[in-house]
């Protein structure tokens, strides 16, 4: 029945506790769970080749450079997440396999559900950012709302 697990990890105590419950369910059914990890570099700099001194100060400008150290930087906090929601899986005796996505993250989550036709989605009430989910609405929200398969929600 639930046979391939999707649980969303965003570091949050509420993704983690929903890894939680995610890894006896699996037991359960005999499943494998994929953890998915989805990241967005927050600001969409205009990158410029060189330094301009003729730039309006309304539009933000970064270096090519600077700009692949927050995308490194975003990755590898994402790499960790991952890897440390791995062992935890494996530790239990589990088959695990992880995903890391760029972009928007009910956007990622739907289409890993769909492209991946997981049985369940298992995930946190709330993630890490709560001003991000009163001015972007909530991504739970946005998964429960349009998922290709049941979502377990966790408090």
């Amino acid at each position: 029945m639930f046979e391939k697990i999707l649980v969303p990890l965003d570091g949050s105590e509420h993704s983690l506790r929903a890894l939680n419950i995610a890894i006896p369910v699996a037991k359960r059914f005999d499943g494998k769970i994929t953890l998915v990890h989805v990241y967005s570099v927050g600001v969409t700099p205009m990158v410029m080749p060189e330094p301009t001194t003729l730039t309006p100060p309304s539009i933000p400008i970064m270096a090519p450079a600077d700009f692949s150290k927050l995308v490194q930087a975003a990755r590898k906090t994402a790499t960790t997440i991952l890897s440390d929601g791995e062992d935890k899986v494996k530790g239990e005796g589990l088959q695990v396999e992880t995903l890391l996505k760029e972009g928007h993250t009910v956007q990622q989550i739907l289409e890993t559900a769909k492209d991946g036709k997981f049985n369940l989605i298992v995930m946190g009430a709330r993630g890490v950012s709560k001003i991000r989910e009163i001015l972007l609405g909530s991504v739970s929200d946005g998964v429960i709302r349009n998922a290709p398969c049941p979502v377990l929600v966790t408090k």
